[in-house]
């Protein structure tokens, strides 16, 4: 049985997913390389809590005992000495997932089941790098982790049956609706979500439409909550860059080939909403501006 949850990485996806499974009473020990990064992370959760709370959705004693439920750790043996079930949360980088399950399959106990958030990235090749390929397997949440239902359950070429149906019945009793998908680049999210994307910033690339204009079209046109290039600059640039890197390599298709606007941007830093700037603009300054003007209507 599932107790005790170890999540490696406070960035945005990793505070999320700590935040889920705390909130459901598990024991959650989140992990990161800096100090300065688990006090963002839980400074986030915190935040994220009060949310809610407005919302009349919970009460001050249920965040009190969620946050009561995490515990932060710098390093990675002590973290998972105890651990039932490792959530990677790392960086979408193939080298560091794989130097990570190593480590994690020598500190956790025999029985941990070691799974990874990865949107992309074979899950095969990443058991590869354990002993126990058996106990290896995806776990795809979506952002904002705490509010989103669906959580892609991905079975590497070893994953035992035993491991999916432990990890496919604890989704549902997080409160979320895992789905059954198989090992290939992209899984299924990303691999209708990334070539609409990319398609999106090849329109722009060509000069059919400005930003704007192809967000509102699918906004309006086909009833997206966000537009492709706003959703791009949430997911950040350098993560959708890697994603189809990742598939173009997997099926050596060119329809994947990421566009030269996209590469140009991330190689110039335009990240996104992470850096303050991508499709869209999201600094200080432009914040201010959106303030004056709601105080001049």
């Amino acid at each position: 049985m599932i107790k005790n949850v170890v999540v490696i990485g406070a960035g945005t996806m990793g505070n999320g997913i700590a935040h889920t499974f705390a909130q459901s009473g598990f024991s959650v020990h989140l992990v990161d390389v800096s100090q300065d990064a688990l006090d963002k992370g839980l400074k986030t959760i915190t935040t994220n809590l009060d949310r809610i709370i407005a919302k009349g959705n919970l009460t001050e004693e249920k965040k009190s005992e969620t946050l009561g439920n995490i515990k932060t750790f710098t390093d990675l043996k002590s973290a998972v000495a105890e651990a039932d079930l490792v959530v990677e949360a790392a960086t979408e980088n193939q080298d560091l997932k794989l130097k990570i399950f190593g480590q994690m399959d020598e500190f956790a106990p025999a029985n941990c089941i070691l799974s990874t958030n990865t949107s992309s990235i074979s899950i095969t090749k990443i058991a590869a790098a354990t002993k126990r390929a058996d106990k290896v397997i995806g776990m795809h949440f979506m952002n904002p982790v705490p509010i989103m239902k669906l959580v892609e359950i991905i079975k590497g070429y070893s994953t035992s049956a035993e491991t999916f149906d432990a990890i496919y019945e604890m989704s549902k009793n997080l409160g979320k609706v895992p789905v059954e998908v198989n090992d290939y680049p992209g899984f299924v999210a990303n691999r209708i979500l990334m070539p609409m994307i990319n398609e999106s910033i090849e329109t722009l690339y060509n000069g059919v439409a400005g930003v704007e204009e192809i967000d509102t079209v699918m906004k309006l046109g086909m009833a997206h909550p966000m537009g492709p290039l706003q959703l791009a600059d949430f997911i950040g640039l350098d993560v959708c860059l890697a994603i189809l890197n990742v598939m173009y390599d997997g099926f050596k298709n060119p329809k994947y080939a990421p566009n030269p606007l996209l590469v140009n941007m991330v190689m110039a830093g335009k990240l996104g909403v992470k850096s303050g700037e991508g499709f869209y603009d999201y600094s200080e300054s432009k914040k201010a501006e959106k303030v004056a003007k709601m105080f001049a209507k």
